[in-house]
């Protein structure tokens, strides 16, 4: 595919991403760029999302080595989502969500997750600014983290992590449930689900605390967020996700 790049429209701990047009058809996607010799966690990113395909999950739209300014570079191509991240759309609105648009919202990331996890993989990195919006669309990006279940390795971003992920013991698919629990409060609240301290990650790990649930929320999504953030792993897989949603009767629209 013959493209050409377009505006910087965000930045990663090692790649940058940008608009592009392909030149055959006039459509606009994104590439992730990283050089090539510090492209390992963008190359697994690829493989991994080139085997997912779920209306929940950014679109892979290929990958290829380009040279720039004299650098090897390695793109990932993905699909275009105009609106951004789903901390920027907390910004427009005002600092945070209403609980129905936060409803809307978690049921997508849901059925994205659950897709997922069906596949054997976890994210691992659940947040956010991974969480990017298409008009009405909802779509898990940011795979850099994410492995398979079985994999021994813990990555991700600290105070969205399950106290078990803290403890460098393992991440499952409780940890993203978890770090689903701290995105609703982050959309609640327009802030992280604990206090940027030094002792936060000694807290998360061994206080058996769980972040603060607003006070604001209803009692069914109060319920809800009890049932993410249980500090025991396996008591958050009562049910398969969609299924934890509507036995609480969260108010959900679909």
């Amino acid at each position: 595919m013959d493209w050409t790049r377009g505006h910087t429209i965000g930045h990663g701990a090692s790649a940058a991403v940008s608009t592009a047009v392909c030149h055959q058809t006039g459509d606009t996607f994104a590439v992730k760029s990283a050089e090539l010799s510090q492209s390992k966690s963008l190359r697994s990113e690829q493989r991994i999302l080139s085997s997912l395909n779920s209306p929940h999950i950014i679109g892979y739209k290929g990958c290829g080595v380009s040279v720039e300014n004299g650098k090897a570079m390695f793109n990932l191509m993905i699909e275009y989502a105009p609106d951004g991240t789903l901390v920027d759309e907390i910004r427009r609105r005002g600092g945070r969500l209403d609980e129905s648009t936060i409803g809307h919202y978690t049921c997508r990331i849901l059925k994205g997750l659950e897709y997922l996890h069906s596949r054997g993989m976890v994210h691992c990195d659940v947040k956010g600014s991974n969480i990017l919006l298409s008009q009405e669309d909802v779509k898990i990006a940011d795979f850099g983290c994410a492995k398979a279940a079985d994999e021994a390795s813990i990555g991700g971003t600290p105070m969205f992590m399950a106290p078990e992920v803290v403890r460098g013991e393992e991440q499952s698919f409780p940890a993203d449930i978890w770090a689903l629990g701290c995105t609703i409060i982050e959309m609640s609240t327009g802030k992280s689900p604990w206090p940027n301290e030094p002792s936060t990650l000694h807290r998360i790990a061994f206080s058996g605390e769980t972040p603060r649930i607003p006070t604001f929320l209803s009692d069914v999504s109060k319920d809800f967020l009890s049932k993410c953030l249980r500090v025991v792993p396996r008591e958050r897989q009562l049910n398969s996700s969609s299924d934890i949603v509507f036995s609480t009767n969260f108010n959900l629209p679909m």
